[in-house]
């Protein structure tokens, strides 16, 4: 089977924002604690606190913004019970995932820090739903202000003497579910009252982001853009891609090749989701002032058999880079709207980009498409239109190959193809309008498996990693691309 890929070099249509690459840090299960800090008394080779394995994999990704502390645990997580000394902070029980005890050892200066060893953006998600006014309006003040105040004192006592910059602030999280099963109506009004108290100080300049909508609950996004919208920057929005259903949503190993197909289809209805919700956003903000914030997405499956139930671990395999590749070329379409995407979660919690157990670390096949699908943050998009044969299955039909096309700052254009079938091969020839470079230099690398449920073992931790792409071949006319089964490519081509 074969399809076809124009894609316009000179007709850019608006910025991929490096946001969209973002991750999610929850406090839930292994991922904070274990996954991302190990304390500086750990036998795992750490930076103050930060285990360095797991780091400098996640330098490699470049990521650009990080979303903690949840999640429902940011909706009633207390800030100023993770500042201070260590051993005196109070120890809290985490009700949503796995009614664990936590010991407050990663609060708002680590986090911080670690948003510095990273070079991100740090996201702040504030506490609404069990949470006041004041203790919002002061956990801004105490990170952001570089004057005289109760807060930037106490800042200064714990140890920083600078204000940090933050960026990004979440007024609560799900406040229509776990933060508080509120109405539309009210929580607009509650947020509303809310960010009022969220200020700027000094020239750090706060990017204020609503809770928006779960899934296909448009009515939240109408409610919200009509009576909140001129006081946001951004709304947020969640969506999980599961193959069966919330009491049974499926294995992540093991599965049948009907499981495969439905969470491709799932993760595609992505596309569905950004139109409909910014269509209703474009009737109260026809300027796209206000973004769309996707920061939860990603696959959902059933624990792994013999892991605590709350932490939500799961393997990852090549159909979750399947599901990210075509999520990520969704989102490139939607980049007028679509400032910013966090992935859940970054280590140990559903569709991770890497995974810990004690000391050993391996990255994901999901780790692998972030990494090498790098190339388009911030760089424009090109205009593309895709042909491609359906993949048909029981009845129901996707289409075979994904695609995205990005020019970047110095001239280099970068073309990632996914072919979504689980067993056929097939050719996409690729047609360069306005290409004027001859015939071009071409480098790729290629994301594929000999079985749908490939993973990376701590035995065999390279099971599933990129090779070295040849199967690109130039004509006088345009490109000839030939994809193995399930499969992420990316071509770099340079004139």
């Amino acid at each position: 089977m074969s399809g076809k890929l124009v894609v316009q070099t000179d007709l850019p249509t608006g910025r991929i924002s490096r946001h969209i690459y973002g991750h999610f840090a929850e406090h839930l299960g292994r991922c904070v604690y274990e996954g991302i800090w190990v304390g500086e008394d750990s036998p795992i080779p750490n930076t103050k606190g930060i285990r360095n394995d797991v780091l400098e994999a996640l330098k490699r990704l470049n990521i650009p913004v990080l979303r903690w502390p949840g999640g429902c645990f940011a909706d009633e997580y207390h800030w100023k019970d993770g500042i201070g000394p260590r051993e005196s902070r109070k120890r809290m029980v985490n009700t949503h995932w796995g009614g664990v005890v936590e010991n407050n050892h990663f609060g708002t200066h680590e986090f911080l820090m670690l948003c510095e060893m990273l070079g991100c953006e740090p996201y702040i998600s504030g506490n609404v739903g069990s949470g006041t006014v004041q203790e919002m309006q002061e956990w801004v003040e105490y990170m952001t202000f570089g004057g005289e105040s109760p807060m930037a004192d106490l800042r200064r006592r714990n140890g920083r003497e600078e204000p940090w910059r933050v960026k990004y602030f979440g007024v609560g999280n799900e406040n229509w579910g776990c933060g508080g099963n509120m109405r539309p109506e009210y929580y607009a009004d509650v947020y509303r009252q809310y960010q009022t108290y969220v200020r700027n100080y000094g020239d750090n300049k706060i990017y204020k982001i609503a809770c928006g909508a779960s899934d296909f609950n448009y009515r939240w996004t109408e409610v919200l853009m009509r009576e909140a919208g001129r006081f946001m920057d951004g709304l947020s929005l969640h969506y999980y891609t599961l193959p069966g259903t919330w009491s049974e949503k499926g294995a992540a190993t093991g599965f049948t090749e009907r499981e495969w197909f439905v969470t491709l289809k799932k993760a595609l209805r992505m596309d569905e989701l950004l139109a409909n919700h910014a269509a209703i956003m474009d009737r109260y903000d026809p300027e796209k002032r206000v973004g769309l914030i996707v920061d939860e997405w990603g696959t959902w499956y059933d624990v792994e058999p013999g892991t605590n139930p709350g932490f939500l671990y799961q393997q990852n395999t090549q159909r979750d880079a399947l599901a990210a590749a075509v999520t990520l070329d969704i989102f490139h379409r939607h980049c007028d709207r679509v400032h910013m995407a966090n992935i859940a979660q970054t280590v140990n919690v559903l569709q991770a980009m890497v995974l810990t157990e004690g000391a050993r670390m391996l990255v994901t096949p999901t780790y692998h498409v972030f990494e090498m699908f790098k190339v388009h943050q911030d760089a424009e998009a090109l205009t593309l239109h895709l042909q491609s044969p359906d993949y048909e299955l029981g009845g129901e039909a996707i289409p075979q190959f994904s695609a995205s096309a990005s020019k970047d700052a110095s001239g280099r254009i970068h073309i990632s193809l996914s072919n979504l079938h689980h067993e056929a091969a097939g050719d996409v020839a690729i047609d360069l309008r306005g290409w004027s470079g001859g015939a071009p230099k071409i480098t790729g690398r290629i994301l594929t498996a000999s079985e749908p449920d490939a993973h990376n073992t701590f035995e065999k931790p390279d099971a599933v990693r990129p090779e070295a792409f040849e199967g690109a071949r130039w004509s006088g006319a345009g490109l000839t691309v030939a994809l193995p089964p399930m499969s992420v490519a990316v071509l770099t081509l340079e004139g």
